[in-house]
């Protein structure tokens, strides 16, 4: 008998990956979607048409188990047809706290059986107006000699009819909603359209959900970033939980040196680490990230916004002068991470990273008008999940314009596709979420130990510049992988904000 091979042996990169999965389920598994569905009918149908109500009810099936692939919290009350059974569906989707409905149209209804629904369950509806298939066939219709029959395979092709009728009661009566017209099987456009809403929908529900840390305070003189964070609450929901440095620094007093020459090792697997990097300030640096964890667990933190100066005081100037490690390992892991107290950012981050796009901490570098790109980055964390190769971590004299000096990431995103968000407060105060597409492409960067890529507009890097800068955003912004403005367009529709793409 051949000997049973030992499994391979875990890094500390797989360990630290897995207690950052188990840490973020923990966090998220009191606060899972719920999506509502129900479809429409008028109960007078049923006894003139035979087997219409069953046919319905499969089409209405159907879309509950594409739902379902989408996400497994589905609760589908299936064919509502009489204003008793509104009341009642209004109340169960209210007491099943769905955060999102479908309102699927298999046939006619009566906008007062459909109504009540809604206002009782007081959350976002999609109108879904499908249809069982492309076309009637019209000829098999025609040739048809019972007229009732006629009539009934009509009648499951009637989507399309109610849908005036619902959306000029809902909009008479506030009541916001959208619609997706196509069909139920093959049709790509149509399903990625229902995807995406359940993706922003998701992604809405992680925002109400998330604890943002804000630790120290802001850059000072940096006008731009300073935020109402009440209008913060008003328009994302979630909990801000104001943090000192002294605690960061005090947990860092607790850290064995077994525990810092496990992270040291961890940073070598990874990021690339340069071969100018003292020993000393990698251990500096892994002290900061685990007590950075620690803090992170402590408050259950799904992001953070940081910046302290630090002078005066060894403990804190040393514990912000090494944290650039540990806020690019919370980064990649769903913990995002913006520096100079940017909390507008650690937001755009937040949903960036939630639509599993990244997430990075950006701003305007300089413009290559030859190569008509702009250049965009930051110094401090780094998003490593959406790196081009690894991350370089080389070592600074000077972090300009901050206190210290240490250990920081240099990086640019992954070539192609990405979309770039930024959080803006308007005179107003309230909050619009600004978003461009753009695609990350190869070329010569800064080689100065920060984050920075060559971007390129599709309007050019000039028009892209001014019309951007127009909207007034912070010089900050996020940046993650791939085109998602169709999603965030829709984030913004389910959470009632304003959102404009440049």
């Amino acid at each position: 008998m051949l000997p049973s091979s030992a499994p391979p042996k875990l890094t500390a990169l797989d360990i630290y990956q897995e207690q950052m999965k188990e840490r973020n389920i923990k966090t998220e598994a009191y606060s899972s979607l719920k999506i509502g569905l129900f479809g429409v009918g008028l109960e007078a149908y049923w006894e003139q048409f035979e087997g219409l109500k069953e046919r319905l009810e499969g089409y209405v099936s159907e879309v509950e188990n594409k739902l379902r692939a989408l996400h497994p919290q589905v609760v589908n009350l299936g064919l509502i047809d009489t204003p008793d059974k509104a009341f009642a569906a209004g109340h169960t989707f209210r007491q099943g706290d769905v955060d999102l409905i479908f309102l699927y149209v298999t046939t006619y209804a009566l906008s007062s059986t459909i109504l009540p629904v809604v206002q009782r369950a007081k959350v976002p509806v999609i109108i879904l107006n499908l249809s069982p298939e492309a076309a009637i066939d019209y000829a098999a219709f025609n040739q048809m000699s019972n007229r009732v029959k006629m009539t009934g395979e009509w009648l499951a092709f009637c989507s399309t009819c109610p849908v005036p009728e619902i959306a000029n009661v809902f909009s008479r009566t506030g009541i916001q909603f959208h619609q997706i017209t196509g069909l139920l099987h093959q049709d790509e456009e149509c399903w990625t359209e229902v995807s995406e809403w359940v993706e922003a929908a998701k992604v809405a529900h992680i925002m109400f959900h998330n604890r943002l840390g804000c630790m120290g305070h802001y850059y000072s003189g940096m006008l731009d970033i300073y935020t109402d964070l009440t209008q913060q609450y008003a328009h994302f929901g979630g909990h801000m939980e104001m943090i000192e440095v002294e605690e960061l620094a005090t947990f860092r007093k607790k850290v064995t040196d077994t525990e810092i020459q496990t992270r040291v090792e961890l940073f070598y697997e990874a990021f690339a680490v340069q071969p100018d990097c003292s020993v000393e300030e990698l251990q500096r640096a892994a002290r900061t990230s685990i007590a950075l964890d620690r803090l992170v667990a402590k408050y259950q933190l799904g992001s953070l916004a940081y910046y302290y100066k630090g002078t005066g005081n060894f403990d804190n100037e040393d514990t912000i002068s090494s944290i650039i490690l540990g806020n690019s390992l919370l980064t990649a892991h769903g913990v995002p991470v913006a520096g100079e107290y940017e909390i507008k950012n650690a937001q755009a981050m937040k949903i960036m990273d939630s639509f599993n796009a990244g997430g990075s901490f950006t701003e305007y570098y300089a413009m290559d008008y030859n190569a008509d790109v702009v250049l965009m980055g930051h110094d401090g964390p780094g998003h490593m999940a959406i790196a081009e190769g690894k991350i370089k971590v080389r070592p600074l004299q000077v972090y300009h314009g901050k206190v210290g000096k240490g250990l920081s990431v240099e990086m640019s995103v992954k070539n192609g596709p990405v979309t770039l968000l930024s959080v803006v407060e308007k005179m107003d105060g309230k909050l619009l979420l600004l978003v461009a597409e753009a695609e990350s492409v190869p070329g010569p960067i800064l080689e100065i130990g920060n984050t920075n890529s060559r971007y390129r507009f599709s309007l050019g890097a000039r028009k892209f510049v001014q019309t951007w800068n127009s909207y007034g955003p912070a010089h900050h912004c996020a940046v993650g992988i791939g085109h998602i403005a169709s999603k965030i367009k829709k984030l913004g529709a389910l959470l009632n904000m304003e959102v404009v793409q440049v």
